[in-house]
């Protein structure tokens, strides 16, 4: 009893610990990220706790922290431009009952089929995405309102700090781990940025981070049928980034926890954050994993880690919002070029040329199509693409050993998988003409996939027939059988048999 009792006490004071340290360093990239869709800070901010509040709850994978995210906010960046923040609030509602919906209908398990090139190609593109993303950072408008790029001792001030910034980020961690290296950067950067007077830009000079408690709000937007047409490709978009990396996420969690989290029920605890943060004036999120590494590496495993996280990130809001003003946006720059350098998979350089070509060119796809489109149609191509490679390499592994047994009759030990992109490469095994008058295929080594696989079984036999040449199945497996006995008279029945093995046409007990 006692030591149970001792477990979960030092239990609650790692989650209480790593969420008072994930809570200082999501403060930052918060308000990048905000800087990112065009929206204010408070708008990130909110959603940073509601989300990860709402998520830690009720998600489907405990140490998980979710937040605004960049994913999500390149995305955001084009609604915002064109019809307000607003519209982007009714959008986050839409795509939390999309999320929920996809949890109802219990699609996490999908997250199973997307293959390693994908997933490499995508945390790749959402790094190159993020990195662009921070190059507006570098520009400033003249008087005439036109952008123009930072030039003379005000673009090297701003570089130095953003150095300087990710010097302490990689540095800090070889000499201690008692404060956040983010934390502490940002902290030195603004500190020196004040003691001498730095002439560069701050967080409240673009806009003003203080407030209070979430209020509940309605999006300000026309209730019709155009409004739908508007929010509803972001809404999709926007849904299936979040649950794709929240997903993604979830898995890499899993590994190194030894644990296995709940997809669907992700996807639902999901959802309802965004349903909910919608309504109280926030741009929506899902998992984050630079941050979900940091709860996890410092202890953080249980729901407590994130609720603690979530209240910690409140308090600074309602209490310190001031000194988030006072922050340089090179260090948020800064910041972000680390993340951007930890999210980008450099090992994949160095395999390119190692692994094969086809997944070499679907993790390239997915870079691209990620930095030039959005990262739910990067990795459907992704997906699609390796679909379409596998089968192709599958048609090409059909192959049959042929031989004659006592009764003269010629066997075709047959060995893959029969199934629409095979048929050919099956077709070609046969010699109808050349064959004696009885042909056994042996299907022990084989299976029939799909409709294509039977048709192309009835055209063979046809073949046969046609010929006055006589065809058996044998060694059938169950799915086999299934798959003919529903065919019902697609196929010639009187050419199936086998008496040694139970098939569709031989139901005998």
């Amino acid at each position: 009893m006692f030591e149970l009792f001792v477990r979960k006490s030092a239990s609650f004071k790692d989650d209480i610990l790593s969420g008072l340290t994930v809570a200082l360093a999501l403060v930052p990239e918060a308000v990048a990220f905000a800087f990112v869709a065009g929206v204010e800070p408070l708008v990130a901010l909110y959603a940073a706790f509601l989300v990860g509040l709402i998520t830690s709850i009720i998600g489907g994978r405990p140490g998980m922290i979710s937040g605004a995210t960049g994913a999500l906010a390149v995305v955001m960046v084009d609604l915002v431009a064109r019809h307000g923040v607003e519209y982007l609030f009714a959008t986050v509602v839409l795509m939390g009952i999309i999320q929920i919906s996809a949890g109802l209908l219990r699609l996490g398990k999908f997250i199973r089929l997307i293959p390693h090139p994908v997933m490499l190609g995508f945390v790749n593109g959402l790094a190159i995405v993020i990195f662009l993303a921070q190059l507006g950072q570098f520009k400033v408008k003249n008087a005439e309102g036109i952008s123009q790029w930072l030039s003379g001792p005000t673009l090297w001030l701003m570089l130095g700090l953003v150095i300087l910034t990710m010097a302490i980020i990689h540095f800090l961690p070889k000499i201690t781990r008692a404060i956040p290296s983010s934390l502490a950067a940002i902290l030195a950067v603004t500190a020196i940025a004040h003691l001498f007077n730095l002439d560069t830009r701050m967080v409240g000079d673009l806009a003003s981070v203080s407030g209070g408690l979430p209020q509940f709000h309605i999006p300000m937007v026309p209730i019709s049928f155009d409004t739908i047409m508007i929010i509803l490709p972001y809404s999709c978009i926007l849904a299936a980034i979040g649950l794709i990396e929240s997903l993604m996420t979830m898995s890499l969690i899993d590994e190194l926890t030894e644990t296995r989290g709940r997809g669907n029920k992700e996807c639902i605890g999901q959802g309802v954050a965004n349903l909910v943060t919608g309504f109280f004036g926030g741009m929506g999120g899902c998992a984050m994993i630079g941050q979900s590494m940091i709860n996890v590496n410092s202890g953080g495993r249980d729901r407590l880690s994130g609720i603690a996280a979530a209240l910690f990130l409140l308090i600074f809001i309602v209490f310190a919002s001031g000194l988030i003003e006072m922050i340089p946006l090179a260090a948020l720059v800064g910041v972000m070029f680390m993340v951007v350098i930890g999210t980008f998979a450099w090992s994949s350089l160095r395999i390119l040329h190692k692994i094969p070509q086809s997944d070499a060119l679907v993790l390239v796809i997915v870079s691209a199509v990620t930095v030039f489109t959005d990262l739910a149609i990067a990795v459907g191509v992704g997906v699609i693409v390796s679909a379409l490679v596998f089968a192709w390499k599958s048609a090409k592994r059909i192959t049959s050993n042929n031989h004659l047994n006592d009764t003269g009759a010629k066997v075709y030990e047959l060995r893959g998988s029969l199934f629409f992109g095979s048929v050919r490469s099956f077709q070609d095994q046969f010699t109808p003409q050349q064959d004696p008058d009885e042909v056994i295929i042996d299907f022990a080594k084989a299976r029939v996939c799909d409709h294509s696989g039977l048709e192309s079984i009835n055209s063979l036999t046809e073949r046969y027939l046609s010929r006055g040449k006589k065809l058996r199945l044998k060694h059938l497996s169950p799915e086999c059988r299934t798959l003919l006995q529903n065919a019902g008279d697609m196929i010639e029945v009187n050419v199936i048999e086998d008496p040694r093995y139970w098939v569709a046409t031989d139901q005998l007990a």
